[in-house]
């Protein structure tokens, strides 16, 4: 694999801690700010907004532009946002920090994902999208521990000065390590993008990342009151039992580019079928702490062997344009985070118990498969008319013209 996959994946380290260390440090700049703790979660929904508006409006706005340009002035965004949150004095001012914060995330990576897979074999287009997002399973491992321990040691602000220095970094790396030659300018231009969006299978694509996805946001919002009031685990132990869901997700990115070089189909519906299982499970699974801990690591696997594939695919169907389409995607992850959430404390509020969420979540998942499964149809009808078209053209080929072609 190309060593500039390590410049994107070190962009999606930050991106990926920037976006979670918020949870953890809530109760720490709810203090400094003197807000309510409910009041500050808003800063969490600010950067989602940042990333689903400034997906696909970043993306085509950048469609003239080199796309190592776009990548390196993306991350110096990622990096005045942090920056920017280190310095606001006020709820508001941090608010809209978060929010700048929050735009290039979606654009990066779904310009990242198309110049991961235009340096790389076509055998090798999901490895290469999965050593990308390896930067985002690993900072819920490493990254957002570490930055949420500064926080609480140094100082909530400190957190986000640290993250910018990740951005800096990854700025370097962008500009050492991906060739200009790799990361040329959109063919297509804007009205080609545009136009890509358009596609029947595209959309559908981007349904099955927000139903799939949704899924897992469902259960994972609410992972904490499982652990401590399903499974009895103390509330000081469940930072290390998210390292497990990091730990998971991790494996199953992996797992999960490695399988869809083989069958891209094939993994989005074993991943979803599985997320299925391991959510339906989720009740009988949170009665003991053994099983409840390896529950939120199968969580995280099931769910990111999907990752890879479902961003593939959009790609795929928006071969002549694929950098807009790709950043919807992430805009559908995003999507996908706030719908799930919602859907799963539904769940909750209707009394249902406190693992309902995780059963919420397998419904989502069901219409996951239900949405690729619609997919799947729309394709073997696209490729039967294609073939009975060929064939009509073929019987009408007069049999001189045949035997000059041959």
């Amino acid at each position: 694999m190309p060593l500039a996959l390590l410049a994107l994946a070190v962009g999606a380290f930050g991106i990926g801690t920037t976006e979670f260390v918020m949870m953890g440090l809530l109760p720490d700049v709810a203090d400094d700010l003197d807000i309510s703790i409910p009041t500050a979660g808003h800063l969490v929904s600010a950067y989602a907004l940042g990333v689903v508006i400034g997906a696909p409006l970043l993306a085509a706005a950048t469609t003239r532009m080199s796309r190592r340009s776009v990548l390196i002035g993306l991350m110096a965004l990622f990096v005045l946002g942090n920056a920017l949150s280190a310095v606001a004095p006020g709820e508001i001012s941090l608010l809209a920090a978060r929010f700048v914060s929050g735009l290039p995330h979606g654009a990066f990576f779904g310009v990242g994902a198309v110049v991961a897979t235009g340096m790389v074999t076509p055998e090798r287009k999901a490895r290469s999208v999965s050593l990308m997002f390896l930067g985002l399973t690993v900072a819920n491992i490493v990254g957002v521990p570490a930055a949420t321990a500064m926080g609480q040691q140094l100082g909530w602000r400190a957190t986000f000065l640290g993250v910018s220095a990740i951005g800096v970094a990854a700025i370097a790396a962008l500009v050492v390590l991906i060739p200009r030659e790799n990361a040329p300018a959109p063919a297509a231009g804007l009205r080609g993008e545009l136009a890509a969006l358009r596609s029947l299978p595209v959309w559908l694509a981007l349904g099955t990342t927000v139903a799939g996805f949704g899924a897992l946001f469902a259960a994972y919002s609410y992972i904490t009151p499982m652990l401590t009031d399903a499974a009895g685990f103390a509330d000081t132990s469940v930072t290390l039992l998210l390292a497990l869901f990091g730990v998971g997700a991790t494996a199953g990115n992996l797992l999960g580019g490695r399988l869809a070089d083989h069958s891209l189909r094939g993994t989005l519906f074993g991943g979803l079928a599985a997320l299925v299982v391991v959510l339906a499970l989720f009740p009988v699974l949170m009665r003991t702490p053994v099983t409840a801990a390896a529950s939120v690591a199968l969580l995280g696997m099931a769910a990111f062997v999907t990752g890879s594939p479902l961003q593939l695919m959009v790609m795929e169907k928006a071969t002549a344009a694929p950098s807009l389409a790709s950043s919807a995607n992430q805009a559908a992850f995003n999507l996908a985070n706030a719908g799930g959430a919602w859907i799963g404390g539904l769940a909750l509020a209707a009394g249902l118990g406190v693992t309902s969420p995780a059963l919420a979540g397998a419904g989502l998942a069901v219409l996951g498969l239900g949405v690729a499964g619609a997919a799947w149809a729309v394709d073997r009808r696209a490729a039967v008319t294609a073939t009975a078209h060929e064939r009509v053209v073929a019987a009408h080929v007069p049999e001189g013209v045949e035997r000059v072609r041959g």
